[in-house]
């Protein structure tokens, strides 16, 4: 069903008016009419009610219809303004929608069909026009709004660099002053040991050796976190070499042997290449073999009975393996210790993630292994059952001599 429009017709000609309201009447349209036989009039009832179109005379007794349509524009008039003439000068036409005006029809066109055609036009354009003012104040506001955001966002973004910044600088500066007196520490434990200062007695010994390996805990402690820091800050420094894996493996086993046999534990390592000493790895050596240590350390902690086994391997690139076109170096690190849930393997490479056993550290051990590993290009994953025991494979892009 088509809406009922109101119309005002001005006009000072009383039989122009009903000629104008018969053929709207005629139109097919639902339509309301009002009338004004002035400008003054008009602009009483425009001011008092809300229309939907308003067909002016442009010769009006007090005012002529550019006058009214000016005037209308100053009240903010928002429906259409069809000024209808009998002199049908172009010139007033041009005038006219400068003015304001939707549109222009001369008298003699004035019937059924015309007027209902320029109606449903004028009103189709000035809600078109009315839209896109809409739509635009929108915009303007919705930009305004996301400017305001990303003012917010940018000073959240600088806060959250300066206390960024601080923090680096508060952990840089505080392991800093925590390992100083610590590596002291160690040098008078050495001193002590050695007896320079006094014969030790069974008992000091005990307690010799109990403070010593409580300092050297806090001090390997104090080192991680600093390496944690620099990894995350950007500011670590790798120098990059080939790498024997092989030799890093020996290297680890030769170091962490006497805690195994401490514990009675068996650690062994084994390659699946006929010449384990043919796997390189472009990268920081000490810094992989810190991550290899830390893994077989890792194992030794959480494991009292069974073994704990280094395997190295290699794995041929895949068509996908953009980063590893040589291939994958392969180091498995397998415990028969504790093992650990599918929840704890979610979350076991981040940061101060801690386990629910007694001898879980700070949390920052496999974190900062997983920071080396992924800053070489390379992958670090865990399988692992309650009570099973774990396996952890690292994956380092390979390197072959001549090629990168």
């Amino acid at each position: 069903m088509e809406e009922s429009l109101h119309i005002l017709i001005v006009d000072d000609d009383e039989v122009d008016r009903m000629a104008v309201r018969r053929a709207l009447l005629k139109s097919g349209m639902t339509i309301t009419v009002s009338e004004a036989a002035n400008c003054a009039e008009a602009l009483a009832l425009l001011e008092a009610n809300e229309y939907d179109c308003t067909f002016v005379d442009y010769g009006l007794p007090d005012e002529n219809g550019l006058a009214l349509v000016q005037y209308a524009v100053k009240l903010d008039v928002q429906h259409p303004l069809v000024v209808l003439t009998g002199q049908g000068d172009e010139r007033i036409a041009v005038d006219l929608m400068k003015a304001g005006a939707t549109d222009y029809l001369p008298k003699s066109l004035v019937n059924p069909p015309n007027l209902a055609q320029i109606l449903r036009n004028a009103i189709r354009l000035n809600r078109a026009e009315r839209d896109s003012i809409i739509a635009a104040q929108q915009l303007q506001e919705t930009n305004k709004l996301l400017l305001e955001q990303n003012r917010a966002l940018e000073e959240q973004r600088e806060q959250i660099e300066i206390q960024n910044l601080q923090r680096e600088d508060f952990i840089s500066h505080l392991t800093h002053d925590l390992r100083t007196p610590l590596v002291a520490a160690n040098i008078m434990f050495g001193l002590f040991e050695k007896e320079a200062f006094c014969p030790l007695s069974d008992s000091m010994q005990e307690a010799l050796d109990a403070m010593s390996r409580s300092n050297q805990n806090l001090l390997e402690l104090v080192n991680t976190i600093l390496e944690v820091n620099r990894y995350e800050s950007g500011n670590k420094a790798l120098t990059m070499t080939k790498c024997d894996m092989w030799d890093i493996i020996q290297a680890t086993i030769e170091q962490l042997q006497p805690l195994a046999l401490y514990k009675s534990i068996e650690l062994t390592a084994t390659s699946d290449v006929p010449d384990p000493t043919s796997l390189k790895v472009l990268g920081d050596c000490q810094e992989i073999r810190r991550a290899v240590a830390n893994l077989v350390g890792n194992g030794l902690k959480f494991t009292d009975v069974g073994h704990v086994q280094l395997k190295l391997g290699f794995e041929p690139a895949q068509i996908e393996d953009a980063v590893a076109m040589n291939g994958w170096v392969t180091i498995d690190v397998r415990d028969t210790g504790l093992g650990m849930s599918a929840e704890e393997q979610q979350t076991i490479f981040e940061r101060f993630r801690t386990g629910k056993h007694r001898q879980s550290g700070s949390g920052l051990g496999l974190h900062l292994v997983a920071r080396i590993i992924t800053t070489h290009s390379g992958t670090i994953t865990v399988t692992s059952n309650s009570g099973a025991g774990s396996l952890f494979k690292v994956r380092l892009p390979a390197h072959q001599e001549g090629r990168g």
